[in-house]
């Protein structure tokens, strides 16, 4: 292969987030991150070599919202274009910890009914439609 060719390889990376769900709702986090200011995401965060996929859902989730968390089960698989990340979308329990998010990467932190979460999307509110995609699973049981 030639540097050429290099050149036409799309390179990705993966993120790993968690659906929280307490009392009919569910925890999102805003971005303060310049590239997503003011949007709204699932805690999820970039998987940095070493760690697994589920380390990492757990990690942000602490990291992002002050929970710890177990993972329940896998809800999806998430990819919208070859420049776009491949994300995992985990279904999470809260097992301790109290609503603390870093004030230097988040903007605030607040629960949402499914009805809510649908019409932020429609109003482009959302990082990305894959966390409402990950939310359905859960909604369609």
């Amino acid at each position: 292969m030639n540097t050429q060719d290099d050149e036409k390889i799309a390179y990705t990376f993966i993120v790993a987030g968690v659906v929280i769900k307490k009392e009919d709702k569910y925890l999102l986090v805003q971005e303060k991150l310049p590239k997503a200011y003011g949007l709204w995401n699932l805690p999820a965060g970039k998987v940095e070599l070493g760690d697994s996929i589920e380390q990492t859902a757990i990690k942000e989730a602490k990291e992002e919202s002050g929970f710890d968390v177990e993972l329940l089960s896998q809800l999806g698989i998430y990819h919208e274009d070859v420049d776009k990340p491949v994300k995992h979308a985990f279904e999470a329990k809260i097992t301790a910890g109290e609503l603390k998010f870093p004030e230097d990467e988040i903007l605030d932190a607040k629960w949402f009914t499914f009805r809510e979460l649908q019409q932020m999307n429609a109003d482009k509110e959302l990082r990305g439609d894959w966390m409402l995609k990950a939310i359905e699973v859960i909604e369609s049981r």
